[in-house]
């Protein structure tokens, strides 16, 4: 009943915490993302390890990376030709300390942004280089869940994605994308895109090191480039990183707490933490970037 006062607000604000709401279970935290938002969305062309909750219900577990390690702001799936409009995060467990989910807007992303890196990045787009089976990363059944090569290359092919084999079943799948997209209710013009998170030059300096000497810049399990295929100078890419960091705010979690945010308008994080910690993650409302 509460569907376009909820639209309305997440319009204006990107992301609405609901808090004090009785929802005791996964079951209850599925009910909100049917009411809301029509039906969860399976997790697919995936990019960080998740574990489906239970078969009975398309939720998952939130990234599973090492407690101590932070995750740095991004929007979910927005390397895909099809993501998630909305995004869900119920936390079943909070974590004894840490382990925030810092949250920022898009909007604020792109205001901050050089002129001079917004047009680059508008004219050039961004290009996104995946390598899987090269013991990093995840491996290409993971991230497409399925083992026939033939179902990966119908999967890619549908949604504009480059797949090339390698020797030893190994796969390298290429793709182009926008940086700045139009959002479909309201118009406005969106910072958008997985070209810093995915860069080489975000992950820890001791890891990237480590890679490259390993791999090259094509072969890492995730790097971007302009859609031309030229380098991304890492002085733009630490610029970007500035920003984003800048526009994050965060809270504590709470036990029940349901989380519901406009993907395309707002960033999200998580920050290390201690102690057992459970939040799990929905998506919903199906987005082809073409039509941004």
């Amino acid at each position: 009943q509460n569907r376009p006062l909820i639209e309305t607000r997440l319009l204006e604000h990107a992301v609405i915490l609901f808090r004090g709401f009785q929802v005791a279970d996964i079951a209850e935290f599925n009910r909100c993302v049917d009411a809301i938002s029509g039906g969860a969305l399976e997790y697919l062309f995936r990019a960080s390890p998740r574990t489906q909750i239970t078969g009975q219900f398309k939720i998952y577990s939130s990234t599973d990376y090492p407690a101590p390690e932070k995750i740095f702001p991004h929007n979910e799936h927005s390397y895909s030709p099809v993501f998630p409009r909305h995004l869900y995060f119920y936390c079943d467990t909070p974590s004894t300390t840490g382990g925030e989910t810092p949250f920022g807007d898009t909007r604020q992303i792109l205001a901050r942004i050089d002129p001079a890196v917004r047009e680059q990045f508008q004219r050039k787009r961004i290009q996104y280089v995946r390598n899987y089976g090269d013991g990093m990363g995840l491996p290409w059944q993971t991230v497409f869940q399925s083992e026939d090569r033939a179902d990966v290359e119908a999967y890619c092919t549908k949604i504009g994605i480059q797949a090339e084999w390698k020797s030893g079943n190994r796969l390298r799948t290429r793709q182009n994308g926008p940086a700045i997209v139009r959002h479909p209710l309201t118009g406005e013009r969106i910072w958008f895109n997985h070209g810093t998170f995915f860069n080489a030059l975000t992950l820890p300096d001791s890891i990237r090191d480590n890679l490259l000497r390993e791999f090259g810049p094509q072969d890492l399990p995730q790097n971007t480039f302009f859609g031309d295929g030229s380098p991304i100078p890492d002085d733009v890419i630490r610029h970007l990183q500035g920003i984003y960091r800048e526009v994050m705010v965060e809270f504590a979690w709470e036990k029940g707490d349901v989380v519901l945010l406009d993907n395309i308008l707002s960033v999200h994080a998580r920050n290390e933490f201690t102690g057992y910690r459970k939040i799990l993650t929905a998506m919903a409302i199906a987005q082809k970037s073409a039509d941004l």
